[in-house]
């Protein structure tokens, strides 16, 4: 990592927590932004995070721990965000200081409500932030594995190799290993779609469907990923890759994805609201299939599994009768 260039993750929440361990590995500093004080005063006593990703062991004495969002961005070079993309706009908000020549990374894998914008085009669009300073880290990586040092992949991707690379060297370690990208849209589109898709998988397993039908489920997402990707950002990309397929099936799959859990609970009857309720971290593709279904119909790419949980979310179709009807359009 670039010694000169100094880091630092806003979030508290598991990925955002996840990082920073990651970063102690290599950095001397990590500046930390969290709205929680009483989060703040127990990291610094305790070495962890009260509220999210308890197990995950942490040096205090690494941290520049701050609630105020604009100490943090006037004090650091290198920003990356994992503030869930809903929450986004409100913290923004609160700058009253310049992102100017900041390097922006975000770990949100979700959609800007206020803009339907993936996070990097809206700091692009919103803040005039140049392409090449921006970038993204992807999986397939679940923070309750960072916790427990179990050997996990990440994928950066940015238009400057330098800066893919230099974040890389930060998070790189014995238990991380990490790959760079130029497709900073396309990995950043396959990480907010895949939470969707992970929806649809928990809605399916709600419903009774078994490890069968999850196989015909996850290989039609990944082709309707495919198409959906090209239809926004047409480059050369190998899908197959790990930012793209091995990020969607963790997250279809695992036990640990917020995602398929929500899903799961709505397939077994729960209401959306009910859903959020019960659940104590944000499933990003609540809101990510009302911006994906919306892109979808504007130009016109073939996604029936996304519309299929846009139907269930946000129109109160009923779960079963919907993937009754999917299961006819998947091959």
């Amino acid at each position: 990592m670039d010694k000169h260039q100094k880091i630092a993750v806003f979030g508290g929440g598991s990925w955002a927590t996840a990082i920073v361990k990651m970063l102690m590995e290599n950095l001397d500093t990590i500046g930390w932004y969290l709205r929680d004080e009483q989060a703040i005063e127990h990291i610094i006593e305790n070495d962890h995070n009260p509220n999210y990703l308890r197990s995950a062991e942490l040096d205090a004495s690494l941290l520049d721990l701050s609630s105020d969002i604009n100490k943090i961005v006037a004090n650091y070079d290198v920003l990356i965000f994992a503030i869930p993309s809903a929450f986004l706009t409100a913290e923004l908000n609160k700058l009253n200081v310049s992102l100017d020549n900041k390097i922006i990374f975000s770990a949100i894998k979700g959609i800007v409500p206020e803009t339907g914008l993936i996070v990097g085009e809206h700091f692009n669009q919103k803040f005039n932030i140049p392409l090449q300073n921006i970038g993204v880290i992807t999986g397939p990586c679940h923070a309750e594995e960072v916790a427990m040092e179990r050997l996990s992949y990440l994928t950066i991707a940015c238009i400057d190799e330098q800066k893919a690379q230099n974040m890389a060297d930060a998070l790189q370690s014995w238990y991380i290993n990490v790959k760079i990208s130029d497709d900073i849209i396309g990995t950043e589109y396959a990480a907010m779609l895949k939470n969707i898709y992970a929806v649809a998988a928990g809605i399916a397993h709600g419903l009774g469907y078994g490890d069968n039908f999850q196989s015909v489920l996850m290989s039609n997402a990944i082709r309707e990923m495919k198409r959906f990707i090209k239809k926004v950002h047409k480059m050369k990309r190998n899908i197959n890759n790990s930012a793209y397929l091995g990020d969607l099936l963790v997250t279809g799959y695992s036990t640990f994805s917020r995602n398929r859990m929500f899903g799961n609970m709505i397939g077994k009857g729960y209401t959306v609201r009910s859903a959020q309720h019960e659940m104590s971290m944000i499933a990003e593709g609540y809101y990510a299939t009302k911006s994906a279904y919306k892109i979808t119909l504007e130009n016109g790419a073939k996604t029936p599994i996304i519309k299929t949980v846009y139907d269930i979310l946000y129109d109160n179709k009923n779960p079963k009768k919907e993937f009754k009807k999917l299961t006819n359009k998947l091959d």
